[in-house]
C-alpha cells in the first residue's frame, strides 16, 4: 500500500494558502548557478526538440519534463537540476514543442499525452550518453506525460530507467480542466490562454494559412482551446476525447518501477479525481504523497542552500537504496 503518510512537508509560517504557494515561487524565485548546454534533436516526423543539459559526467541521469507553457528556465526546473547536481546526478530538461524559444516546423505542439516525444528523448540519451541509470522527473503537464509513459511502457521500459518522481499532476485532465475554468482560478486561465496565443501567432508566421487566431478572444477555457486547436491538430475528436486518451490516471496501475507522485491537497489546479489513492493503495510501485500544503509546483522551503522541499524530496526518493527489481 504505497501511500506516503504523513508527508514530511510543512508550509513555511504564514504561507499555507494554496494560491500564495503557487504564485510566490513562480513570480519571485530566482535560481542561479545552472549552466545549460543546448542540443537540438530530430523527431521522427521531421521536427525537432531542444534539450538543455547540465552534465558533469555522473553515471546517473535525470530526464526532466516541465509543465504547461513552461521550459527549462523555470525556477522549479533549475532548482531541481541544481539539487540533483549536488547529489551526484546529471540532468537534461527537454523543452516540449514550441517551448524552447523557437516555434517548431510543423503544426503539432506540446500536449499532455505526447509520450512519443518523451520516447524520442529517451531513445536519444540512451544511445548517445554513457549512463548506467536513468530517472524520470515531471511537473504538472510534464508529470502527467511522464506517468502515462511509464504506464504505457510498463515492462517494456528501457532497463536503465529505475525510478521516477512527479509533482502537481492533473491525473484526470477532464476534471483538472474544469477545475481551472472555475471563478477562483481565472487568473491562471487567462495567463495560460495569453501564453498559448503567443505560440499560435508564432506558428502562424512559420506556417501561414495553416493556422490562425481569428476570434481567439472568444476562448475562455481549456475546453475552448482544446476543441479548436489541440484536438484537431493531434488527431483527437474533440477536447473530451483528448482528455480521455491523454490522462495518465488509467495507466497508473501498470507502472512497474518505483514512482512517486506528490500532489498538494491545497493545489488550486487539482480536482478530487487527481488524487489517485485507490491506484496507489493497489500498487506495489506507485507511491502517492499528499501534503496539506505546497500549492501547484510550489513546495517552498527556506534554508541556506535555497533548496525547495520538492527538490530535497525528489533526491531522497531517487537516492533511496533499492534492489532495482520489477515485480
Amino acid at each position: 500500500m504505497p501511500i506516503v503518510a504523513p508527508s514530511s512537508y510543512a508550509s513555511p509560517g504564514g504561507r499555507a494558502n494554496g494560491h500564495l504557494q503557487t504564485l510566490l515561487p513562480a513570480l519571485f524565485r530566482k535560481v542561479v548557478g545552472v549552466a545549460y548546454q543546448r542540443e537540438r534533436i530530430a523527431t521522427p516526423d521531421g521536427d525537432f526538440l531542444d534539450l538543455d543539459w547540465a552534465a558533469q559526467g555522473y553515471p546517473r541521469l535525470a530526464v526532466i519534463a516541465h509543465g504547461l507553457e513552461g521550459d527549462s528556465r523555470r525556477a522549479y526546473a533549475l532548482g531541481m537540476v541544481k539539487a540533483l547536481a549536488r547529489n551526484g546526478w546529471d540532468a537534461v530538461v527537454w523543452n516540449a514543442r514550441g517551448c524552447g524559444g523557437e516555434p517548431n516546423r510543423g503544426l503539432r505542439f506540446t500536449h499532455s499525452g505526447a509520450t512519443a516525444d518523451l520516447q524520442t528523448v529517451i531513445s536519444h540519451v540512451t544511445t548517445t550518453r554513457d549512463c548506467t541509470e536513468l530517472a524520470l522527473i515531471g511537473f504538472s503537464l510534464g508529470g502527467n506525460l511522464t506517468l502515462k509513459y511509464l504506464g504505457e511502457r510498463s515492462r517494456a521500459l528501457d532497463p536503465r530507467i529505475k525510478q521516477a518522481v512527479t509533482f502537481s499532476v492533473p491525473c484526470d485532465l477532464q476534471s483538472g480542466s474544469r477545475q481551472l475554468a472555475g471563478f477562483t482560478n481565472q487568473i491562471y486561465m487567462r495567463h495560460f490562454l495569453r501564453s498559448l496565443r503567443q505560440k499560435i501567432r508564432a506558428k502562424m508566421k512559420v506556417l501561414p494559412g495553416k493556422i490562425d487566431d481569428h476570434d481567439y478572444g472568444k476562448l475562455r477555457t481549456f475546453k475552448d482551446f482544446d476543441d479548436r486547436y489541440t484536438a484537431p491538430l493531434h488527431g483527437f475528436v474533440d477536447a473530451e476525447d483528448y482528455w480521455c486518451q491523454s490522462s495518465c490516471l488509467p495507466a497508473l496501475k501498470n507502472i512497474s518501477i518505483p514512482t512517486l507522485l506528490v500532489n498538494a491537497r491545497n493545489d488550486p489546479f487539482l480536482a478530487a479525481s487527481c488524487y489517485p489513492f485507490t491506484e496507489a493503495a493497489a500498487s506495489a510501485h506507485f507511491f502517492l504523497e499528499t501534503p496539506a500544503g505546497g500549492g501547484h509546483v510550489g513546495f517552498m522551503a527556506f534554508n541556506p542552500l535555497g533548496e525547495y522541499w520538492s527538490e530535497s524530496r525528489a533526491v531522497s526518493f531517487l537516492n533511496q537504496p533499492r534492489d532495482g527489481e520489477r515485480v
